[in-house]
């Protein structure tokens, strides 16, 4: 019998495990380094190398070798980093090498393991501990690792000392650590940056002594402690960030900006062309790009951006060339341009959406009018700015030197990840049990990216429809790789003509489209109906009358909003980790979309789904994890609050020991079914149709 969808979506995590990821490449070209499951439903990642003038795959770090079952007994810091990465395998996780990509530094159970890529072997390093993301310097002489507060080295005999960090100060700083804001909003998961040379190691150190204190509780478990976050909420005080530059000889030089005006240390990189920050001011409306001095940590301006909604922050910038040029990103025209100095390089009517690498200037960008696709561009020995991908689909890409390594996510198959003119990484994913019978639409004057998915062999008769977003900033949805598609489809197969739509302030077309949500979220609902009305309207099997619509963290928003506010075209709604009233979110996302709550209050209240939570006449499936950290379980609590006094029915599904991800096999699995139950019943859907 053919195993069902939602467990095989639950085994595979999503069809993630067993895929080849976290991929290095040495300078010289020679060889690749990534980390790999054994199987599409084993969550333990172990480490390998493949030599590219043969495509010879070798084992150097299996975590049941070398830790057995403990492998996954992990430190308070690592948990957090996981979860701010949506990282839900085990086993190696993450790795971090030397210059020249001879030596690797990971952490497993809490313990420090290094392994040499020539030789293939690893050997753990008695150090103190626990271990958080350890980090070889550049010459492969040492590493250095996070342990609780403090910013540690280790040596390669073994022995271990304090670089950062002590008794003295207050329990609320931290060294060598990202913050919470900047791991969940800035993508800069790290805290720490070695210099080219090896002697100097970028510290952050970071005081939460301002933030305020909320607890996350485990109902299911009442005598275990409560866990204590600090969670800088919309409008609220901020953790103080420093940048220090901290020698191996104890010398200790601080960074200094105008921390007042730019408290956000965005990013950070060093290389051999310097070492560069870029800091934003509280309202993202100025981001200002600084060369540091790292004698006297002075900083002088290279260059800043300014715009009246926000700055954005893109991967892999700011960074500089050998020679000092600044590599950056701006909008212009209408677009993100990539710049090289002064001049803008990437093409017309692209739009950038992140730098790979600077040597060969490789970075990632989509035509502005679609953001269904994304490919590899790099500048070429001619000097021209050409794609290197052109096949429909979602690319990325990893750079050492002169190879290149290519994951490609097409609609024909499962993702490949290859050598640029090389042999194909293996890969070990599951074929999945559903194909997406899928049609690409553009609804609307904005020409919204839109997708329906219909049951296989479908007779034309009407069907309930299931409206399935995301909709919000920094996510797609509809892109062109099968995978995006495999749980929209399960539940078209089960009866439901299914729309995806990327409406307004969704990523990838271009500057206008982005910022049309500027202190307007609720605009995003308008976009899900132009593009359910207009689809009807070509394709009589869509039935208005019975339309459903289900979401995660800003879909479940989008969700509980639609019934809330338009209960005319939408008739049941599954909101899963909602964020119901935006002064509980934290302050960089928040305040960059909706401003400061205290100067713009009426913005949030019009943002706010508890004012219309007496207006419910609609079928309502809250569903939240008692553990998120992210988007608090408070949102849905209060959101049920203030529906009960209203006198409004509706549904909650607690989740307990579940984050702001559900990796949890049984969860996940039943989650899934969970839904469509409750689809069904509210659209009156007949569930006695074959399910799969």
């Amino acid at each position: 019998m053919t195993e069902s969808f939602p467990r095989q979506y639950a085994r595979t995590q999503r069809f993630t495990l067993g895929e080849p990821r976290n991929i290095a490449v040495s300078p010289d070209g020679a060889r690749v380094v990534f980390l790999r499951s054994g199987a599409g439903d084993d969550p333990v990642n172990s480490l390998w190398v493949m030599e590219t003038a043969t495509g010879e795959e070798r084992l150097v770090a299996d975590p049941a070798e070398l830790l057995g079952a403990s492998a996954d007994d992990l430190p308070p810091e690592e948990r957090a980093r996981r979860e701010r990465a949506r990282e839900a395998a085990g086993g190696i996780t993450g790795f971090a090498t030397d210059t020249a990509v001879r030596v690797t530094g990971f952490a497993l159970g809490g313990r420090l393991f290094v392994a040499g890529l020539l030789s293939g072997r690893a050997r753990p390093l008695e150090v103190e501990g626990p271990v958080f993301d350890p980090r070889p310097d550049p010459l492969a002489t040492r590493l250095a690792y996070v342990s609780g507060r403090a910013l540690r080295i280790a040596e390669l005999d073994g022995s271990s000392w304090v670089l950062a960090g002590d008794d003295d100060e207050p329990d609320t700083v931290m060294w060598g650590s990202a913050d919470f804001l900047a791991a969940e909003e800035m993508q800069r998961l790290r805290g720490y940056w070695w210099s080219p040379d090896g002697s100097t190691i970028a510290a952050c150190r970071v005081d939460d002594g301002d933030v305020a204190q909320w607890t996350i509780a485990d109902p299911a478990h009442p005598a275990r402690s409560p866990r204590v976050n600090r969670y800088p909420a919309a409008g609220a005080p901020n953790p103080r960030v420093e940048l220090h530059l901290i020698g191996l000889d104890g010398g200790r030089t601080q960074v200094r900006w105008d921390d007042g005006r730019f408290p956000y240390l965005a990013a950070v990189d060093w290389s051999k062309g310097g070492l560069v920050v870029q800091v934003q001011s509280r309202d993202q409306t100025v981001s200002t790009f600084l060369r540091v001095d790292p004698d006297t940590g002075t900083t002088a301006v290279l260059a800043t951006d300014e715009d009246a909604h926000w700055v954005e922050l893109v991967p892999g910038t700011p960074r500089l060339l050998d020679d000092g040029t600044l590599v950056r990103t701006a909008e212009r025209n209408g677009v993100r341009k990539l710049l090289v100095g002064d001049d803008a390089v990437s093409p017309d009517g692209t739009q950038v959406r992140s730098l790979v690498a600077t040597d060969s200037l490789v970075f990632l960008a989509n035509d502005a009018g679609d953001a269904t696709e994304q490919h590899v561009w790099h500048r070429t020995p001619g000097g021209e700015i050409t794609a290197l991908t052109t096949e429909p689909g979602v690319h990325s890409a990893s750079v050492g030197g002169p190879m290149m390594v290519v994951r490609s996510a097409t609609l024909d198959g499962p993702p490949a990840t290859r050598i640029v003119d090389g042999p194909v990484i293996g890969s070990n994913a599951e074929e999945p049990v559903v194909t997406p019978n899928l049609t690409f639409l553009r609804t609307g004057e904005s020409r919204l990216a839109t997708a329906l998915l219909l049951p296989h062999d479908h007779d034309g008769a009407p069907l309930p429809v299931l409206v399935d977003p995301y909709g919000g900033p920094h996510a797609l949805r509809v892109v062109k790789s099968r995978n995006a598609f495999l749980t929209s489809q399960w539940f078209a197969d089960q009866g439901f003509a299914v729309l995806v739509t990327d409406g307004r302030g969704t990523p990838g077309r271009g500057t206008a489209f982005e910022r049309a949500v500027h202190h307007d979220f609720v605009s995003t609902l308008d976009d899900q109906i132009t593009a359910l009305q207009e689809t009807a309207a070509s394709r009589p099997e869509l039935d208005l009358n019975r339309v459903g619509i289900r979401g995660w963290s800003f879909g479940g928003y989008l969700a509980a909003l639609a019934v809330l506010k338009r209960p005319d075209v939408f008739h049941a709604a599954v909101a899963g980790a909602p964020v119901t009233e935006w002064r509980l979110y934290d302050t960089h996302y928040t305040e960059r979309y909706l401003g400061d709550p205290a100067a713009s209050p009426e913005v949030y209240d019009a943002n706010s789904l508890l004012p219309l939570a007496a207006h419910l006449r609609r079928p309502l499936l809250l569903i939240h994890g008692l553990a998120d950290d992210n988007v608090v379980a408070a949102h849905t609590l209060r959101l049920s609050t203030a529906l009960l006094e209203g006198g409004r029915p509706h549904q909650v599904l607690p989740l307990t020991g579940v984050t702001h991800m559900t990796p949890q096999e049984v969860v996940a699995e039943n989650l899934l079914l969970h839904q469509l139950a409750f689809l069904e019943k509210a659209l009156g859907r007949d569930p006695a149709a074959t399910r799969s």
